[in-house]
């Protein structure tokens, strides 16, 4: 991995989906991972993007100046680091983050965050569609339990499942948490 050519871009880490109105979520783990990304992120100094969903929908949760549009704790923007904020399921939809990646020279994007099945697939696919080399961190990744159109439940885990299988077979390499730790690691050590 080039880290000179990579940006790390946390998808809708927000404390609205938190909230009762969103269903069941399955993964525990996605604070953790998601911490553990940007903790080793920003040791190296690389360059990270936040991607904040400003809902334009009456009464979202994710609404401008709504408690749950603010980042979940621990995923704050520190300083420099900046956001671009969406209003569609891709961050690169009605955003400036296409032309912010190729005045960075980007080439590489590795994403995480909620929803694997939404936001954080759009955005995948679009950025490949754009030609970036997109890189998922499934473990660091969450959704939530979806109505199946027949009176049933697909589970979140399940979706996520596909999801990851589908970006994995033609839209992104799918990596996890401690192999995008390992490799910051092991390259700090080398520089």
């Amino acid at each position: 991995m080039n880290f000179a050519q990579t940006i790390l871009l946390p998808v809708d880490m927000q404390q609205a989906f938190d909230g009762p109105s969103w269903p069941r979520r399955w993964n525990g783990a996605v604070d953790r991972n998601g911490q553990a990304i940007l903790g080793a992120w920003r040791a190296r100094g690389l360059p990270i993007i936040h991607v904040k969903h400003d809902s334009v929908t009456p009464g979202s949760t994710l609404a401008h100046g709504q408690p749950g549009n603010a980042f979940r704790p621990g995923f704050e923007p520190q300083d420099g680091e900046p956001v671009v904020s969406k209003s569609v399921n891709s961050a690169f939809i009605g955003t400036d983050l296409d032309l912010r990646l190729k005045r960075l020279g980007i080439r590489q994007v590795v994403v995480f965050g909620i929803t694997t099945d939404m936001c954080v697939s759009t955005t995948v696919r679009t950025g490949a569609n754009l030609g970036y080399d997109m890189i998922l961190v499934e473990d660091a990744c969450d959704c939530f339990d979806l109505p199946d159109g027949t009176g049933g439940t697909i589970l979140a885990r399940t979706s996520h499942q596909v999801h990851v299988a589908t970006l994995g077979f033609e839209f992104a390499k799918v990596v996890t948490t401690e192999e995008i730790v390992e490799v910051l690691g092991k390259s700090a050590a080398a520089a």
